[in-house]
């Protein structure tokens, strides 16, 4: 049942997000479920609650700029609101790169057999898993 409440929140987050990542959404209304599902400890729900923080920080003030650039353009013209829309457009791209950045955190500090369920999820819903190094640096 969790891996299948789950398989919808991707599926959501890839229909939101019109790509072919496969998000988990860290900073969103689902941390609670992304902590069940991959059985996270202690520490890795610790990261979780931080970095969702930080994501609310960083897209809230994203958010806000795109309000204030919507409002400063009500009343412009057409050529104007196109050139808004671009920068609207590069506001919202950079919220994305913020949820991809943030769940590539957690998915680094996932154990080798959370990160694999990851995959095989991502597999299942025909989405292309956010790869993660796991080699180790040997100098």
């Amino acid at each position: 049942m969790k891996a299948a409440v789950f398989s919808l929140l991707l599926l959501l987050n890839f229909s939101v997000f019109a790509q072919e990542d496969c998000l988990l959404g860290v900073g969103g209304k689902d941390d609670e479920v992304i902590a069940e599902v991959f059985q996270l400890n202690e520490e890795q729900q610790e990261q979780l609650r931080n970095w969702s923080a930080e994501l609310k920080i960083r897209n809230g003030w994203l958010k806000e700029k795109a309000e204030y650039l919507l409002k400063k353009h009500e009343e412009s013209s057409v050529d104007e609101l196109l050139k808004v829309s671009e920068e609207y457009q590069k506001i919202l791209d950079s919220m994305k790169q913020n949820v991809r950045m943030m769940d590539k955190r957690l998915l680094t500090i996932l154990n080798p057999k959370q990160y694999e369920f990851y995959t095989e999820l991502c597999t299942k819903l025909s989405l292309r898993p956010i790869y993660i190094n796991r080699s180790v640096d040997e100098k």
